[in-house]
């Protein structure tokens, strides 16, 4: 926590995703649904039509289907980093959970929190940061202000 009371962290990189190959960090699918009840014809539906589709195109994540008398559809994430998420889909239909369903598989399962500043680097350059007059002379002109007025002397070469 911040003195602004609300959670923040510098800009990283999931598991240093990105620099090698892209790993998708959902792991696990799992849809928690009745067979008969009317709040869950949306997840059926979606497990009917869909969800081979889904699989098709992810197929690092595994999806569990567990058709049992419940009173709460549900539809929990697990990611890569141990960070589980769990949604409730009571009376949506296929298309709002197929929506919710691409928006988990594209989370990184991280919280979402504001993020200090857009750029971070755990080695800072020792040469400080840059800005327009780094290399630029700090005189006017060039000249010190003493050589502006005055010309300096010429010197005679000691006999």
């Amino acid at each position: 926590m911040t003195a602004r009371g609300s959670a923040s962290r510098f800009l990283t990189s999931v598991l240093h995703n990105g620099l090698g190959r892209y790993v998708q960090q959902l792991q696990r699918l799992s849809f928690g649904l009745s067979r008969d009840a009317p709040s869950s014809r949306g997840a059926r539906e979606f497990v009917e039509r869909e969800v081979a589709d889904f699989a098709r195109r992810n197929p690092g994540v595994v999806i569990y289907v567990d058709a049992r008398p419940c009173s709460v559809p549900r539809i929990v994430a697990e990611y890569l980093n141990g960070a589980v998420r769990e949604e409730s889909v009571t009376c949506k239909s296929a298309e709002e959970i197929a929506a919710l369903v691409r928006k988990l598989a594209d989370q990184s399962g991280l919280d979402v929190i504001r993020i200090r500043k857009p750029f971070h680097t755990d080695s800072p350059s020792v040469q400080g940061q840059w800005h327009p007059f780094t290399n630029k002379p700090t005189t006017w002109r060039g000249l010190r202000p003493r050589e502006a007025r005055e010309p300096a002397p010429a010197r005679v070469p000691a006999p």
